[in-house]
């Protein structure tokens, strides 16, 4: 019995063209997200990738197809005339693939895994660490190991898979997401009587995070839209917020704070509270309710590794945080 010999390579069948491998299935369904989320950027945490990668990406699908697919302007993303006629096929392969992925997630809605999450030790404890029991009251198989610290963790040194940071220039290698916007106030005992102005902090003992003994140049914003400047002098000092809170609820001074790390501890206006029994917790007040310390950081961002490195766990696990803390990322 005779077979018929196999062509040699590259005989017989037909080389893809450049502009054929450019726009293969992966490509497409790139393409429609990025034109669905309406800015690289956002396409980019959707994704899990950075937005420097969506750039070459897309650079790449126009340069082997000889087309400009999309308009770009320095505030907006649109499509271009051959952009939309290709949007309408690739949205299609879009669907599809997000219709698959839905079919093998019904047959595996667990997450599992052992995630290590950093964050800086207020937010943790008072924000992240109720958000942590509800996940994982969904996702039982999901283990954490948990570095609630303000020293500063080496990301990749130490195998991080979730940072939790206040930074207003998370680094270009990893998938930043904003997840909870603070603001700083002045914050002093239960008892303590609200000041008239941010020129009543330089009479008042102070309990300043990271201050040493030199004096600090603070700027308060009103709400009204007026602004104060005030050299504040430090009465303690240190890393430790939450220490420099406690001592604040005891009486020793007025603390300057992130709302989430004060607020779990905040009493009601001075007329409606009662005064706590001795055997309560001691509370605190903000002394100064119009005003909020401008520092030009006012957001905490979660950092993941951008795929394929980072976890399918992690990236669920930022969007449940961000879901809950009503904080969308901005396009």
């Amino acid at each position: 019995m005779s077979t018929k010999p196999s062509p040699p390579p590259g005989i017989g069948r037909r080389r893809q063209t450049a502009a054929e491998e450019a726009l293969d299935a992966n490509a497409l369904e790139l393409f429609a997200r990025i034109a669905q989320a309406g800015s690289f950027a956002q396409a980019a945490r959707d994704l899990g990738l950075t937005r420097a990668a969506i750039s070459r990406r897309i650079a790449a699908i126009e340069a082997a197809v000889g087309l400009t697919l999309f308009a770009r302007s320095t505030r907006s993303l649109g499509l271009t005339e051959a952009g939309r006629r290709l949007h309408t096929r690739a949205r299609a392969v879009r669907e599809a693939a997000e219709s698959a992925r839905l079919a093998l997630r019904h047959t595996r809605d667990q997450l599992d895994g052992t995630l290590r999450i950093s964050a800086t030790a207020s937010f943790g404890r008072h924000v992240l660490a109720p958000l942590l029991a509800r996940f994982q009251a969904q996702h039982p198989a999901v283990r954490y190991e948990l570095f609630f610290t303000d020293r500063r963790v080496d990301l990749l040194r130490e195998g991080v898979d979730i940072a939790f940071r206040v930074t207003s220039t998370p680094p270009e290698a990893w998938v930043a997401q904003p997840v909870l916007r603070f603001e700083v106030r002045a914050y002093g005992a239960g008892n303590q009587p609200p000041l008239l102005n941010p020129q009543d902090l330089a009479s008042t003992p102070l309990l300043l995070l990271g201050q040493g003994e030199e004096p600090f140049a603070s700027q308060w914003l009103h709400r009204d839209g007026r602004r104060e400047h005030v050299a504040l002098q430090a009465s303690a000092w240190g890393s430790d917020l939450d220490g420099l809170v406690a001592l604040a609820r005891h009486g020793a001074g007025i603390v300057l704070a992130p709302d989430f790390a004060a607020e779990p501890f905040a009493a009601g206006p001075p007329t409606a509270a009662p005064a706590p029994e001795a055997h309560e917790a001691p509370l605190l007040r903000n002394v100064l309710p119009d005003w909020r310390l401008e520092l030009g950081l006012d957001t905490v961002q979660a950092l993941t590794l951008p795929l394929p490195a980072g976890s399918d766990t992690a990236r669920a696990l930022v969007r449940f945080v961000r879901d809950a803390l009503l904080l969308p990322a901005p396009r």
